[in-house]
């Protein structure tokens, strides 16, 4: 089993945890292969930052596909570019929000995510919406982190702790989602600093739910259906390679 993780930014800040934390997600004999994007943005915080990301994002993934890769998880909670990667490529595609947010579904009867700026906040309303979990979705709070700073993880894992309790306390959420995949590495420890205070709620970790999500895929032998994905229409189109 073969997984191209693309990145769909042009910072490789993340890259070495990134293969740190995706090597423990991965089930045994998955392999794995992470690449950026060579144009775009340094981080996706946007629908701006997320329209100029999505043109390579879809080079990437036609090339994971020619290369024999499997399954593409488009490492980002936003999801961007995941449906017009489904209409052109034959294999699963997956971004972060997707999976995130119908496993936790399975585990509680209220959600809350905790993102990093206000500035997203709008578009992950928008995601519930369309998967039609909107109603489930009780919280929305952010730690006022732009992404690339998330490497700080101790400021990190304080912000995502008060910030979860008021998601807890204030607006009742059961379950929790990290908001974002640059977030990775965090969920244990928040979930046992919650359980210690009393508050025994799963913590989703997004990007370890795509991976197990597409690996699920993959070993079913299933794909994104062609009557909700069509084919684009042949026509001419201008395009940056």
């Amino acid at each position: 089993m073969k997984i191209k993780v693309i990145m769909p930014i042009t910072s490789d800040v993340f890259n070495e945890e990134i293969h740190r934390e995706f090597r423990g997600y991965a089930g045994a004999g998955v392999e794995f292969d992470v690449e950026n994007l060579d144009y775009g943005p340094a981080s996706i915080e946007s629908e701006y930052d997320e329209a100029l990301a999505v043109p390579d994002i879809l080079n990437k993934v036609k090339k994971a596909a020619e290369e024999g890769f499997d399954g593409v998880i488009i490492d980002c909670f936003g999801d961007p570019g995941v449906k017009a990667a489904r209409e052109v490529v034959d294999i699963p595609v997956c971004g972060g929000f997707e999976p995130a947010i119908l496993l936790a579904a399975g585990l509680g009867q209220h959600l809350g995510i905790v993102t990093v700026l206000p500035n997203v906040v709008s578009m992950l309303e928008d995601l519930a919406k369309k998967l039609g979990l909107a109603s489930k979705l009780v919280s929305i709070r952010y730690v006022d982190i732009p992404v690339l700073e998330l490497v700080d993880r101790s400021k990190l894992e304080d912000a995502l702790y008060q910030q979860s309790l008021e998601a807890i306390l204030k607006d009742g959420a059961h379950v929790l989602i990290l908001g974002c995949t640059g977030m990775m590495g965090m969920a244990k420890n928040l979930h046992d600093r919650l359980k210690a205070e009393g508050y025994d709620v799963p913590v989703i970790d997004p990007a370890f739910a795509a991976m197990k999500m597409i690996e699920s895929y993959i070993a079913m032998g299933v794909k994104h259906s062609r009557l909700t994905y069509m084919v684009p229409p042949d026509k001419p189109r201008k395009w940056w390679d």
